[in-house]
């Protein structure tokens, strides 16, 4: 193992341990629902924000069609739990067929390039969410005895779970000759095939751990509604809420989707209640100054403030 990972990437599994321990203390702390939701809120999202970093942020492929793989794995994670399997198992079964499903799509998918590849993937999301719209139009509600043991806690250290397990991937991914080799297509595919990197193995893989780490957060999502329309999670938005937490924070690092996902939904609730009509429009805003101004997002905004500090 340690000639597996690297000292930055133990220590960003350390921290983001010692990160899980402390959040884990959170319900012993407080027995307000309405903190232990937001907590959650932003596990999720970092869940999900780490999911999408993988594909785009290290293989370079911008996918546009990942609430595809995510709705992929809250449907069958529903299914199955209601059915009276344990959630964990419904969860493992939701992202074995979101990673499933990549992977038979992904090695035509990968025959495209740059903007035609997320052009592609993003009609396909629109392709599942438009079939399931219509022959699951219903919502999706909970039997009565699972609506009375509901608990959020349960839900709560779920989440915390994933987002331990998604940003300890990435950490250990980063610097490994996987995460290295998927960094070196991002940069300049031909280059990196003609030194002997293998392209499309990479992608796949990238693609494989990104949509099942998507599946599981989509499992999670199941889990946590009482009621929903079965075709929600696969709407545009979740993949643009990855794609605006990612960018945010810093597309490509290990940290910056965290930092992204915290502010991202701090700003969202804040917003939805006091700015309802406005928030995409400042959503919008934030992104194009981050993207100008600061294209390593606000992970880089805090080094370049340590580093005039510390002169």
């Amino acid at each position: 193992m340690r000639h597996l990972v690297t000292r930055p990437g133990r220590m960003w599994v350390a921290a983001t341990l010692l990160g899980g321990v402390t959040l884990g203390l959170l319900p012993f702390v407080t027995h307000r629902d309405d903190i232990l939701n937001f907590v959650f809120l932003v596990l999720l999202a970092i869940t999900l924000a780490e999911s999408w970093n993988i594909v785009a942020g290290y293989a370079g492929q911008v996918n546009l069609g990942h609430a595809a793989f995510f709705g992929l794995g809250a449907l069958v994670a529903r299914a199955l739990w209601i059915q009276g399997f344990p959630i964990v198992i419904a969860m493992a079964a939701g992202a074995a067929t979101a990673m499933a499903f990549a992977l038979i799509i992904g090695g035509a998918a990968f025959r495209l390039r740059g903007a035609y590849f997320a052009i592609g993937t993003l009609a396909l999301g629109e392709i599942l969410r438009t079939t399931v719209g219509n022959s699951l139009s219903e919502i999706s509600t909970l039997p009565t005895a699972s609506i009375v043991a509901y608990r959020l806690w349960h839900r709560y250290y779920l989440a915390l779970g994933l987002a331990v397990l998604s940003v300890c991937t990435v950490a250990v991914l980063a610097t490994s000759r996987l995460g290295i080799g998927m960094q070196a297509i991002r940069e300049d595919e031909d280059a990196a095939e003609a030194c002997g990197v293998g392209s499309l193995a990479l992608k796949l893989t990238a693609l494989a751990l990104s949509t099942g780490l998507a599946g599981l957060a989509g499992g999670l999502f199941a889990y946590y509604y009482i009621s929903y329309y079965p075709s929600h999670p696969f709407g545009p938005q979740w993949t643009f809420d990855a794609l605006l937490m990612t960018f945010i924070g810093g597309v490509g690092t290990v940290g910056g989707p965290i930092l992204g996902a915290v502010l991202y939904v701090f700003l969202k609730e804040h917003l939805a209640v006091r700015w309802v009509d406005f928030h995409l429009l400042i959503f919008g805003a934030l992104f194009t100054v981050i993207v100008l101004l600061l294209p390593g997002g606000l992970l880089q905004a805090c080094q370049r403030a340590r580093r005039f500090l510390t002169r």
